[in-house]
């Protein structure tokens, strides 16, 4: 059986790719070759913005799966489904599970739950993508499956709610500091993190699977935590106390200044989100996740202790951390001088 992954060498594609091949799939990857290709895995150097070069590239080609990551926009699906119609048995379009409705009319999230996010781009342009997908299924038989992950990680640095533009690095350094640490809202919301080798084993799953066609799957681990819980649980593996800062989500969108809060938190992270993954469970009996939210976050702590390397640091947001930190106390000291 023979795949071919665009991209493949992403947080979530990697360990897809991995599974992929130890189940005997013969994979090919398409992308710029940014990073090392794995061993015993064909690649097609290309970037497949360049549609001649990609068209040219697969003229004598056909696959049993086209599995596509970096397809973000209606534009993106539009140029997939003239490259791949009639050469594929199944196009897999990774969407997002932050397309779901916000704010949500009830916590518990299914496939049918309406898609609406007027908070965030990312997410309306997935929407847009999946309308456009479901349209070509409908109209012409296009093989589509979508997948909407949510959070998913690979154990590398811990998922947090608010980090700046260089990574999670510098929220540890925070805790190890004693510093306070924000945590939107009174950290009570309810989030799911799922690691990748899990996500992998429902992906995999819907592979040529036919009751797969023409329809979609969000692929989550059951469990959910509150953001106090997954904040204290990385102090914890630190060895060191939470100094917990908690601020309004609205507060942090306002005044995000070169992040886009607004979106990353009232469009996703700020919400409760608890999935019900009944559907892709029919499909895939043997999906399992296996590895707790609680040991994932402790496995991702020690790879950054013990990985100098990505430990980089982000001054600009540890300073706009401070600043949100000296506006609270500030109101509070307002407050309080007010109320004598």
């Amino acid at each position: 059986m023979k795949v071919l992954f665009i991209g493949g060498t992403g947080t979530i594609s990697t360990d897809v790719v991995a599974l992929a091949q130890q189940r005997g799939w013969e994979i090919t990857l398409l992308n710029r070759g940014s990073k090392k290709m794995p061993e015993g895995i064909r690649g097609i150097l290309a970037d497949i913005n360049d549609e001649d070069a990609v068209a040219k590239a697969i003229a004598n080609e056909s696959y049993d799966v086209v599995a596509q990551f970096i397809a973000y926009t209606a534009e993106d699906v539009k140029r997939d489904i003239r490259l791949f119609h009639n050469k594929t048995r199944q196009y897999i379009f990774i969407s997002s599970a932050s397309a779901y409705q916000k704010p949500l009319a009830d916590y518990r999230i299914t496939e049918s739950t309406p898609l609406s996010n007027p908070y965030w781009q990312y997410s309306r342009n997935k929407i847009e993508a999946e309308e456009v997908l479901m349209a070509a299924y409908r109209s012409d038989g296009f093989p589509v499956t979508i997948v909407r992950p949510s959070h998913t990680y690979n154990g590398t640095k811990p998922p947090v709610s608010v980090h700046g533009n260089k990574g999670n690095w510098q929220i540890l350094k925070r805790i190890l500091d004693g510093k306070p640490v924000i945590i939107p809202g009174d950290g009570t919301s309810l989030w799911t993190l799922t690691h990748s080798k899990d996500f992998a084993e429902g992906y995999v799953g819907l592979m040529l699977n036919p009751h797969a066609i023409g329809n979609a799957f969000h692929i989550t681990t059951d469990e959910s935590m509150t953001w106090n819980q997954i904040y204290q649980t990385i102090a914890d593996a630190l060895g060191k106390p939470l100094n917990a800062l908690h601020v309004p989500s609205d507060f942090l969108a306002s005044h995000g200044e070169n992040y886009d809060f607004r979106g990353e938190l009232l469009g996703d992270k700020a919400a409760t989100v608890v999935f019900d993954n009944s559907k892709i469970k029919r499909l895939v009996p043997d999906f399992i996740c296996h590895i707790s939210m609680a040991d994932g976050l402790r496995q991702s702590v020690h790879y950054m202790l013990t990985h100098p390397e990505s430990q980089t640091p982000d001054p600009e947001f540890d300073s706009w951390c401070d600043r949100i930190a000296g506006s609270m106390r500030a109101a509070d000291e307002a407050f309080l001088r007010d109320s004598r």
